[in-house]
């Protein structure tokens, strides 16, 4: 393995070792995952936006 590789296997797996500690602690949730869902849907669709389409994601 080169040391690019290696350095980006330990970013990554620094990346989801933080992602699951903050899961679990409460830092993220559901109602997070939505809105973050929700904005990427109408950063890459705002065309969709700009018809009237209502973008958001509900429980």
């Amino acid at each position: 393995m080169s040391y690019k590789s290696i350095r980006w296997l330990v970013v990554a797996l620094y990346l989801i070792v933080g992602v699951v500690i903050a899961w679990d602690h409460g830092y993220l949730g559901l109602s997070w995952l939505r809105s973050v869902a929700s904005a990427l849907l109408a950063v890459f669709l705002w065309w969709l936006v700009l018809l009237g389409v209502n973008l958001h994601i509900h429980p």
